[in-house]
């Protein structure tokens, strides 16, 4: 059983929901134990989270048996206005690139996460 991610202190560039959403696109199969453990967050915080994503169109699933699918909406266009007409096609153009070529964290090779982006 894995323990719960050491909180991290200060502020980041990127929030919780994008790091959520990047896990997503590299592995659409993905579990919510192994995105909560890529993105060091609890899985309660992911659960919440990906209702958030769902709730506003940014993410659907699909159940098959005891595993979720999940399908993003490329096309859904950020939240933020001054990222106006920026869609999450390209912003997870730039995340998935950056974490295709970023050597993954100790715990990140322990969860199973796919290696390469998956396609939205």
């Amino acid at each position: 059983m894995q323990t719960v991610p050491e909180p991290h202190t200060g502020w980041t560039f990127l929030t919780n929901h994008a790091r959520v959403l990047a896990a997503i696109a590299d592995n659409h199969d993905t579990r919510i134990r192994d995105i909560a453990a890529h993105c060091r967050l609890t899985e309660r915080a992911v659960q919440k989270i990906i209702g958030d994503l769902e709730r506003d169109g940014y993410l659907s699933h699909t159940r098959h048996g005891r595993t979720n699918t999940y399908q993003i909406d490329p096309t859904r266009v950020l939240r933020h206005p001054a990222d106006a007409g920026l869609t999450v096609a390209t912003l997870l153009s730039a995340l998935v690139r950056d974490e295709a070529d970023r050597v993954p964290a100790p715990a990140d090779r322990t969860v199973g996460l796919a290696s390469g982006p998956a396609q939205l």
